[in-house]
């Protein structure tokens, strides 16, 4: 099965519609028919003025070979926006599960599937759509994901049935895969001298929407209700939209001959084989992950816990930590990421994570200092070492940074859940020095993955 793009943008709205088999209709008096041949084919045609309007591109936006577009500051903050209240639709439910579970009468057991659909949805998009920016036109394929989440998103804000409210999550879920989109976009419009900066700056807006998701959901839910946050995501998610139609350049695909679907989802597993820069990268995305996820996870029990015993909105005040340590992620990449090779700062920013984690994890249950020091370093070191890999995965095939993004979200993706896992189950037996000492090893395994391989080594 191939798929093919059009390589040249049309200035009519109907640029982007696949081409359709043409089908008669009898005429009409003005009055729709309820049902029948009429109805199907009107609500057809409705759909497809819809599809037109939202892949529509303006003039100013239009690829014109002689002049390809630019990329400014403003877009460059333009995409971390997006990036980060598109995240956040991922992560608003992680503090409101108790809401969630009175308010659909379920049992807080049967609501923690909510969080794990939605990782479940935005893996599968990370693996089955992802690798189709390298087949489309970027811009259209990121505007209709844009307007279908924000559309089904509606139901999430207004629906009564807990399962109708799983299954909107997991489907909404699958088309928050945006982000991941921008990126590789982002690797093409920027210059190679700024690439790492540019990177920085959309990379902190995804953190930061997995640390303010957690604030704001928090602080909406305790002071009106837990619709709220989910009707305020609706509305941000319809600016996103409209930003991004006025003002997102359009790109040709990178293969505008097309590609066969299956063997480019092949070609992922494949590429790996063939640069082991790329297998270096995904197994220091892995642990650093790992370390992440299991921190910010143990974190609430080792706080709600004597002797701290801190309420909800304080424990969910820590995102401010991190919020904080993503201020210093462009800054990092423009005065080191930039100026020395990437194996450098990713070496540098997993000692920074091992540093924090030495730390809070021996000193963590006697003061909290030692935890606030913990989150500001993992959250800065996790950031620094996957820009300075994201910048360097993507000069090893231009043609295919959708898929080698892919692969390097996937690994990482798989030490969230790993680090999820094994940090609740060591927390569980032997509390927050054995889960943090995991965590220290983890941070060691990769430092030990970056020594296997020098930055001009062609192989291991």
């Amino acid at each position: 099965m191939s798929v093919e793009q059009a390589n040249a943008p049309s200035a009519t709205p109907t640029s982007h519609l696949p081409a359709a088999k043409q089908t008669s209709s009898p005429p009409t008096d003005g009055i729709s028919a309820a049902s029948g041949p009429e109805s199907s084919s009107t609500t057809s045609t409705t759909w497809r003025k819809v599809y037109a309007i939202v892949t529509y591109t303006p003039k100013r936006c239009r690829y014109d070979p002689a002049h390809p577009p630019g990329f400014s500051m403003p877009l460059n903050l333009l995409f971390a926006f997006a990036g980060t209240f598109t995240v956040a639709n991922l992560y608003y439910n992680h503090p409101i599960l108790n809401r969630l579970a009175e308010s659909f009468g379920v049992s807080n057991e049967r609501v923690s599937i909510v969080p794990t659909l939605m990782q479940a949805g935005y893996a599968a998009g990370l693996l089955f759509l992802c690798p189709l920016g390298d087949i489309f036109r970027r811009r259209a394929f990121v505007l209709v994901l844009v307007w279908f989440t924000a559309t089904v998103w509606v139901g999430l804000c207004i629906t009564n049935s807990f399962a109708v409210f799983s299954a909107l999550s997991f489907i909404t879920a699958v088309t928050t895969v945006t982000p991941q989109l921008m990126l590789p976009l982002v690797g093409d419009l920027a210059p190679p001298a700024r690439r790492a900066t540019a990177l920085s700056i959309v990379v902190s807006g995804l953190m930061l929407g997995m640390l303010i998701a957690r604030v704001l959901s928090g602080v909406v839910t305790e002071y009106t209700g837990w619709r709220n946050i989910y009707w305020l995501s609706f509305g941000l998610q319809y600016l996103i939209l409209i930003l991004l139609w006025l003002f997102m350049p359009d790109y040709p695909s990178t293969n505008p001959q097309g590609l066969n679907y299956f063997k480019m989802l092949w070609s992922i597993p494949t590429m790996v084989t063939h640069h082991p820069i790329l297998v270096q990268a995904c197994l220091v995305g892995f642990f650093t992950s790992s370390v992440f996820t299991s921190f910010w996870t143990t974190l609430t029990f080792l706080l709600s816990s004597p002797p701290y015993t801190y309420s909800t909105l304080t424990i969910g005040l820590f995102a401010l930590i991190g919020i904080f340590a993503m201020c210093f992620g462009p800054l990092y990449s423009r005065l080191i990421i930039d100026r020395f090779v990437p194996l450098f700062s990713v070496i540098l920013g997993l000692l920074i994570c091992l540093a924090g984690a030495l730390v809070g994890t021996y000193t963590g249950t006697v003061s909290v200092a030692g935890p606030i020091l913990q989150a500001f370093a993992i959250d800065l070191g996790s950031q620094t070492s996957q820009i300075a890999n994201r910048s360097n995965i993507y000069a090893i095939a231009p043609k295919a940074r959708n898929r080698v993004n892919t692969a390097y979200m996937v690994s990482g993706f798989c030490g969230q859940l790993m680090g999820t896992a094994a940090g609740n189950h060591l927390y569980a037996r032997g509390g927050w020095i054995r889960s943090g000492s995991a965590s220290v090893g983890f941070l060691a395994a990769a430092l030990c993955v970056c020594g296997a391989r020098g930055p001009w080594e062609k192989g291991w």
